[in-house]
């Protein structure tokens, strides 16, 4: 039976979402969320006690002992889904690195149309790790070199993918120990497959091994290679001023959104909307000009590089077209809804896909090449600009925010220490001080089974009240940013006494954008790096920091956590489990739930669990903080010994008379 239709207000607590849903039900149209209402999901399938990997089935187990009709027992196939899950995501989000690799070895032959390397030390530096010479040498070069190395992973068959070498050397060996060091990327994904077929691996421990060894072909593989290809032929990110929320579009522009993943496609259509040429089209075609938008993980690209204002995230595609006002969504691959070209023929909204990977029936197809990449950019903002003519009624929300995306792992090492002396240790030092109890990286999906965004936001503002910096990639991030969290300013009245101290005195908002969800890959780096600075112990898993996904859906968000935890990273994912199994009818369904809990976490540091309530996510990552910081004997955290930062406290004086200053002077050293 489906569960009651919710409201607006309780679908999203994001007002112009909520405005576009009023919208939905005036004219009558579904969305994502009055779907979500309308379907119920299968309490078999979602527990993952459902097997439908070949002609026999599917068998459904219901019953405490119950066997499909092969044998598999309950934890057996809740293992092969997961791991099957776990390898769709590493698939997905490394063959956008092995793409990416490509156009870096094009743009070093000189063969990609409006591609330069933009980052020659980012270059040099990710050259260095892999022992690539870089002396006297041309920095297409170099990047020929590296585009080599990088495509090499994908096809490996033997060794160990080479980004593993910036792990800690202690994880290093961990993975060593365990028989787990991912050997090329598709090697991994195809040995999940091969494993879960029918008559194969039927040890549950096994499969799960395994899928670790997947996730980190992906976390220290695939994706390290996008973040990295991404950084040296767009630029490194740092910060800059952006705005999201769906009150970004414009009436009197021609509007158009770029939803997915590939920078690829979506810098290149940045730079042909900024031509004479494409201007003047716009113009002669009645619009002021044209006015990119990103949606999803896109948006986070677009924006922490070249400022152009997000849409929204996931849950916002739909949303976008409900305005009238977008005259084309332009998509790759990932996170696309399926339901936007039926939507948008109820408006004049264009769905152009691109990707030779992605085609969806009823879309207009424009396929990408970075060959001819800036040509191609241009005939998808005419197509835009030439359907401007037929919009109609527009009702876009005045709705939108102030935003400073863009911390790069590079720009934190920088903005913590300068040129000369950039450094992770003030932050190890906060933390061992107390000032920040410790780092929470916030991230993953939307989903319409809660309430859109308030997970994200909600365990956020809890954490920041209690001094934990927060870091966030993906559409976690942009739900912060339309709560004004991304401000330097914003929201330090609720922000704990040291943390609040931590960000006047270094400038810095509470909540750290680091970028898009394949940018996760930058927290492996930053913890990396913070071990290596030292004070926090000599691996990831003694750090006191956790990662939370709390509207998470995707099969990626599976992978992402999974290679977090083998890094040493305690997860917390929101909303049900896909193993969860059912108590109330079989009791030996447990097995794979507490294997990658307490099992991993014996064996890597780190877990991973599903836990729905909020209140109890941020109950345990602040228990698995205070035990982290306890094992390293830091001080205990008292949030009253912090609160009036240096710069805090000289504002105060300039307010007082001379003899007041004296007085609170005297007050200071002797408190």
């Amino acid at each position: 039976m489906a569960k009651a239709k919710r409201t607006p207000q309780e679908q999203s607590i994001d007002p112009a979402a909520q405005q576009m849903l009023v919208r939905a039900e005036e004219i009558g149209v579904s969305t994502a969320f009055s779907r979500a209402d309308d379907l119920a999901p299968c309490n078999i399938g979602s527990a993952g006690m459902c097997c439908k990997l070949c002609g026999m089935g599917p068998c459904r187990l219901t019953k405490d002992g119950q066997t499909g009709i092969c044998g598999a027992t309950i934890d057996t196939i809740q293992a092969r889904n997961l791991i099957r899950a776990i390898s769709a995501g590493a698939a997905a989000h490394s063959d956008h690195g092995r793409d990416m690799a490509f156009t870096l070895k094009a743009v070093a032959n000189g063969e990609a149309e409006g591609y330069f390397i933009r980052d020659v030390a980012k270059l040099r530096t990710v050259a260095a790790h892999y022992a690539i010479p870089i002396e006297g040498r041309a920095p297409e070069e170099i990047a020929n070199d590296l585009a080599d190395l990088y495509l090499a992973q994908f096809g490996q068959q033997r060794g160990v993918v080479a980004p593993v070498v910036r792990a800690p050397e202690k994880r290093q060996q961990r993975w060593k120990e365990q028989g787990i060091l991912p050997r090329g990327v598709d090697r991994e994904v195809v040995e999940a497959l091969h494993r879960t077929h029918i008559g194969d691996d039927q040890d549950p421990e096994h499969i799960l091994q395994h899928g670790v060894r997947t996730a980190l072909a992906d976390g220290w593989g695939g994706s390290m290679i996008a973040t990295d290809v991404a950084d040296i032929l767009f630029g490194t990110p740092a910060p800059i001023l952006g705005q999201a929320n769906l009150g970004v579009l414009k009436q009197d522009m021609v509007n158009v959104v770029v939803h997915g993943h590939e920078p690829t496609l979506s810098e290149m259509i940045v730079a042909a909307s900024q031509t004479p040429e494409i201007i003047e089209y716009a113009k002669a075609a009645g619009a002021k000009g044209v006015n990119l938008a990103g949606i999803c993980c896109t948006a986070n690209e677009i924006l922490m590089r070249q400022g152009v204002p997000a849409a929204g995230n996931f849950l916002q595609q739909e949303l976008a077209i409900l305005t009238g006002a977008v005259e084309a969504m332009v998509v790759d691959v990932q996170c696309i809804m399926q339901a936007l070209v039926g939507l948008a023929e109820n408006f004049h909204t264009l769905i152009i896909t691109t990707s030779p990977k992605v085609k969806i029936k009823g879309a207009t197809h424009i396929e990408f090449d970075e060959h001819k990449a800036l040509t191609i950019a241009k005939e998808i903002l005419k197509k835009a600009i030439d359907n401007y003519k037929n919009r109609g009624e527009t009702h876009i929300p005045d709705v939108r925010e102030d935003l400073i995306p863009g911390f790069s792992h590079e720009y934190i090492n920088y903005m913590l220490g300068g040129s000369y002396r950039a450094s992770f240790r003030p932050l190890n030092d906060a933390i061992i001080s107390g000032r920040i109890r410790g780092v929470a990286a916030i991230v993953g999906c939307n989903n319409p089974r809660s309430s859109h965004d308030y997970l994200h936001t909600y365990v956020t503002q809890e954490l920041l009240k209690q001094d934990v910096l927060v870091v966030q990639t993906g559409c976690g991030a942009i739900a912060s940013a339309k709560l004004g969290l991304l401000l330097g300013e914003a929201g330090l009245d609720q922000v704990g006494p040291g943390l609040r101290e931590v960000c006047e005195a270094v400038g810095i908002p509470p909540v750290l954008h680091m970028g898009s969800c394949v940018d996760n890959t930058r927290i492996l780096t930053v913890l990396t790096q913070m071990v290596a600075d030292g004070g926090l112990g000599d691996d990831i898993d003694q750090i006191p920091a956790v990662g939370l996904a709390p509207e998470w859906m995707s099969e990626k968000a599976l992978a992402i956590g999974t290679y977090c935890v083998a890094s040493g990273a305690y997860v917390i994912f929101g909303g049900a489990s896909p193993v969860s199994g059912m108590p109330d009818r079989v009791s030996d369904s447990d097995i794979v739930l507490n294997y990658i809990s307490s099992g991993w976490e014996k064996l890597y540091g780190g877990k991973l669990e599903f836990v729905a309530d909020p209140d109890e996510m941020i109950r345990r990552a602040l228990a698995h903080i205070d035990q982290k910081r306890a094992a390293l004997g830091l001080a205990e955290y008292r949030p009253e010994r912090f609160g009036r930062s240096g710069d805090a406290r000289i504002h105060e004086l300039e307010q007082l008379s001379l003899a007041e200053q004296r007085q609170a002077l005297y007050g200071l050293t002797n408190r």
